[in-house]
């Protein structure tokens, strides 16, 4: 494949990826409210415990994350994949 096609794949590609990369937050903003407590004023709090566990999570390199954890972000990248996969084998 050469260069131009290479960009009008990758042009062809960026919202349908963009478009899975906002389903994938969203999938975790309401995983993540729904583990609050919200408040009167509409802020949510917390607890200490998950703070503790994502912080770790977020400074752990991939490579030293659990099996689970690694599969979770497995699962994630899976649903780009099959994207990138289809626009492939198109060509």
């Amino acid at each position: 494949m050469k260069a131009p096609q290479v960009e009008a794949l990758m042009e062809g590609l960026l919202e349908r990826l963009a478009s899975i990369e906002h389903e994938r937050w969203s999938h975790w903003q309401r995983y993540l409210h729904d583990q609050g407590d919200r408040r009167d004023d509409g802020s949510l709090l917390l607890s200490g415990d998950l703070i503790e566990r994502w912080e770790k999570q977020i400074a752990t390199d991939y490579a030293d994350l659990s099996d689970q954890e690694k599969e979770s972000d497995r699962e994630q990248v899976r649903r780009y994949l099959e994207v990138i996969k289809a626009a492939l084998l198109k060509e």
